[in-house]
């Protein structure tokens, strides 16, 4: 993979897997997947493909949940307690920019994070940029592994679709948990006390 066509293609799709917010492959299987049925002769430059679209992808569902969720189904309270995240991740914006980029290194799912960071209403570049970057290093690991990979084992394609439909299926499930465990956090209360507390019945926030 390298011509125009199909660098164009893999871009197209990769955007278009970082706009769903839930229940999309996860851009660094759709590699490797890629990797094993073909192998690629050009891991870096698909590498930097995949993660510039990745990241317009997740900065598009971001500023979707920030207009359509925090805007149009947060109420004022809610809005408050999110409020609360956002005032934290804006006084310690080092540390926010290392702990996307650590995050960008692993394969975990990511939608989750922007959805949340979108809801803070904060400067998307402040996460866009160590996202970026992390996934550049991320996914040319997985394209590299993947194309080796498939050059030395005799593993059939419908066993790899196997593994990676598990890790599919379960990454996106943990996910869904921690969005809702995400609303259910008295975060004031984190920023203020240096303590954990759930919502409770009455809070300001709770919905």
């Amino acid at each position: 993979m390298g011509g125009v066509v199909e660098l164009a293609t893999l871009f197209a799709v990769v955007f278009v897997l970082n706009i769903i917010p839930a229940f999309a492959p996860p851009t660094w299987m759709a590699l490797s997947w890629v990797g094993f049925t073909h192998p690629l002769g050009n891991p870096l430059g698909v590498a930097l493909i995949a993660a510039l679209a990745a990241t317009s992808g997740r900065l598009v569902l971001a500023k979707l949940a920030r207009v359509i969720i925090r805007q149009r189904f947060m109420g004022d309270a809610m809005r408050g307690n999110i409020d609360a995240i956002k005032d934290g991740l804006a006084r310690h914006r080092t540390l926010t920019f290392g702990a996307v980029l650590l995050y960008a290194f692993s394969p975990f799912p990511s939608n989750c994070l922007f959805i949340a960071y979108g809801l803070t209403s904060l400067p998307l570049w402040r996460v866009a940029v160590p996202f970026f970057i992390g996934r550049c290093v991320s996914y040319s690991f997985f394209v590299f592994t993947a194309s080796k990979v498939s050059q030395h084992l005799a593993l059939e394609a419908t066993e790899a679709q196997l593994y990676f439909g598990i890790y599919f299926l379960i990454s996106q499930l943990l996910l869904l948990g921690v969005i809702f465990l995400l609303t259910r956090i008295d975060w004031r209360y984190v920023v203020t006390a240096r303590r954990f507390r759930w919502l409770r019945p009455g809070d300001p926030g709770r919905p």
